[in-house]
């Protein structure tokens, strides 16, 4: 077997198992009798985790909602730099998938790029009171948060947060005055394997999960039925580096087991609101999304867009990434792409996608980009 082949088959499972990361449907298909067992069962007291791994780079919380921590990265106080916001995923994992260690981290790429102003959602994992939040109060304390920090704002969305981030500026297009959307999915129905997984299982099969948990989705039984382990190999390629013998190596892996170990639980409204609006009815490509009380139509957002993508990505892959830019109505010449040779979580956490498209992510916030209409855009 060739290097090249090797490498390629390595990639392929660690996205496998990096599908866990996103909660993905086919966990209802593998795992729905598991799942009623396990909350009718004893369950067994699992180890606790040492403390919450402590972020990558200094931030402190500007505001606590009950969806979230708004953490501010600001390496100026009271700077007046154009501010930006990363709208991590509410997912199976923390946000801390935008800050994880020195190297890996999306915040210090961007700094490290000349943008000091930063912000991140730090989505709560749910608790029984929140089981009936919906799409609908996430944008609203989105919105919450956007102004707090100031209009406008420039909007990062990483993978789930991408379709919440365009959603939001389809909805509010006065408050973002540009968008960067990672790995992110958006027009489902170009074919992933979680658009094939979601089409094969009826809207009951979702329900049963929630109705099981109580109006909760666990985090920790859905890593622990159907989440692939990730190997040391899977990790490395992630991270785009090898993990010798050497103690700080030996620390970035220990930190990523962590990492993968420590799951957010979901609201079950939410998450049947968006696996049926956005991954089985693909409402945002079609135009019928209705996000506080408006339907948002994606051709009358017209801020300049730059959009990343995985070559080697299985969860969104790269055409579906791209199929974003055709739903807009941002003009050719402020429409950005970009497509590394890597897999999802490498998007977020690898080193040579960190210093190469996310530092031109962040000159492209930075550039003069011209004007349309009479309207100048401008760092």
């Amino acid at each position: 077997m060739s290097e090249e082949t090797r490498t390629t088959k390595q990639q392929a499972g660690a996205d496998w198992a990096q599908q866990a990361w996103l909660w993905p449907l086919e966990a209802t298909r593998i795992a729905l009798d598991s799942y009623a067992r396990w909350f009718a069962s004893d369950k067994p007291a699992s180890a606790p985790d040492p403390a919450p791994l402590a972020w990558t780079t200094e931030n402190a919380v500007a505001l606590q909602l009950a969806s979230m921590r708004l953490r501010e990265f600001s390496a100026a106080a009271g700077s007046a730099q154009q501010p930006l916001l990363i709208c991590a995923p509410y997912a199976l994992h923390g946000a801390l998938v935008a800050d994880f260690a020195p190297g890996h981290s999306v915040v210090e790429a961007l700094q490290q790029g000349g943008t000091h102003r930063i912000y991140v959602t730090d989505w709560c994992s749910a608790t029984p009171d929140m089981r009936y939040l919906s799409i609908d109060n996430y944008l609203a304390d989105l919105n919450v948060a956007v102004d707090e920090i100031g209009v406008p704002v420039d909007l990062v969305g990483l993978c789930q947060g991408g379709w919440l981030s365009l959603t939001y500026a389809a909805r509010f297009p006065d408050k973002v005055r540009r968008l960067v959307l990672a790995g992110a999915p958006v027009d489902v129905s170009t074919p992933s394997e979680l658009s094939k997984m979601v089409a094969a299982l009826p809207p009951a099969a979702f329900a049963q999960m929630v109705q099981q948990g109580e109006g909760i989705v666990s985090g920790e039984h859905m890593l622990r039925i159907w989440n692939m382990p990730f190997s040391q190999q899977d990790v490395e390629a992630v991270l785009q580096r090898t993990l010798g013998n050497r103690s700080d190596e030996v620390q970035l892996l220990k930190r990523f087991m962590r990492w993968d170990r420590a799951t957010l639980d979901l609201p079950g409204s939410y998450y049947l609101d968006v696996t049926e609006r956005i991954f089985r009815q693909n409402q945002i490509a079609n135009g019928r999304f209705v996000a506080l009380g408006r339907t948002i139509d994606p051709t009358e957002l017209r801020v300049p867009v730059f959009l990343l993508a995985g070559d080697d990505d299985i969860v969104v892959p790269r055409d579906q990434a791209f199929a974003t830019g055709r739903l807009l109505g941002t003009q050719p010449s402020w429409l950005e792409r970009a497509c590394e040779p890597c897999g999802h979580l490498s998007l977020f956490m690898g080193r040579k996608v960190l210093s190469h498209s996310w530092r031109r992510i962040a000159r492209w916030l930075q550039a003069d980009i011209g004007d349309v209409g009479g309207v100048r855009i401008r760092a």
